[in-house]
């Protein structure tokens, strides 16, 4: 997601109060609740254009637009739900389009932490990764995913029946709503986004690792320390076997591009040889 800087500001404001009623909460299905009905809404602002203008109309009265989502929302979400939505609209966004894009980064963060209270982050963030390696190999599925005459309804259906007993319970709401609102993304792309979030909610950088061949668990453990070491910060691995590189590896963390393949170094040769 791009946010301008007044949506930025407005997103820093309402991470802010999410993140309190995140503390004062004991209850971990709590925050299942939170992050579900937050989904829920940016399905109903995504389907109601005009709700979503009214909402995300800064040169309003901040106090009606209050009153807009209490009225309609009352009795529907949880108190706490409200009062995060209440602080989102209550804001200046830049646009409608960043309001209801917030909205969905809040209900991911939440998502989350739930998990990371579990000590499941880890779990949700591989299944993530692998999920959008998998549809990334499936061109049938790919297209499926991507197809607008597909009722969102099927597509969550078929993502369930990979998903289904052999994920973490914070995975599921997390692809489901990507699949079923992908609002402008690609699947792939979101998966891959959301495995990043979930790394950086780590603290942790994330190095997308292309490998001629599959590594073993030491040399992925050795690869990390060394990356951790390179960039004195901790290094999440996102390994990807990719036979086309035919030996070595290739590795991207951030813009930065760490070519150590046989393909790469042809590639640098040949470039070398034609200039």
């Amino acid at each position: 997601m791009t946010f301008h800087a007044a949506s930025r500001e407005a997103l820093a404001a309402a991470e802010l109060r999410l993140l309190e009623l995140v503390d004062a909460t004991t209850n971990a299905e709590d925050l299942t609740t939170y992050g579900d009905e937050l989904f829920s809404v940016v399905s109903l602002l995504t389907a109601q254009p005009q709700l979503r203008r009214a909402l995300g109309d800064s040169s309003s009265e901040r106090a009606g637009r209050e009153q807009l989502v209490k009225g309609l929302l009352s009795g529907k979400v949880s108190a706490g739900t409200l009062q995060v939505l209440v602080a989102v609209v209550t804001a200046k966004w830049s646009s409608p389009r960043e309001l209801v894009d917030g909205v969905e980064s809040l209900a991911q963060t939440v998502l989350m932490v739930r998990a990371e209270r579990d000590n499941r982050l880890d779990s949700v963030e591989d299944e993530l990764f692998r999920l959008g390696r998998i549809v990334a190999g499936s061109q049938d599925l790919e297209l499926v995913l991507s197809d607008h005459s597909v009722t969102p309804d099927r597509k969550v259906e078929l993502v369930d029946g990979l998903l289904s007993g052999k994920v973490e319970p914070i995975t599921k709401p997390l692809v489901d709503q990507l699949v079923r609102e992908p609002r402008g993304a690609h699947v792939v792309d979101g998966l891959m986004r959301l495995a990043d979030l979930a790394a950086k909610r780590r603290e942790r950088s994330v190095a997308h690792v292309r490998t001629a061949v599959e590594l073993s668990a030491a040399q992925q453990e050795r690869l990390a320390t060394t990356l951790t070491t390179i960039y004195s910060r901790p290094i999440a691995l996102h390994v990807e076997v990719d036979a086309s590189l035919a030996g070595g590896l290739l590795i991207k963390i951030g813009d930065e591009v760490i070519d150590g393949s046989v393909a790469g170094r042809l590639a640098a040769l040949r470039r070398d040889l034609a200039g």
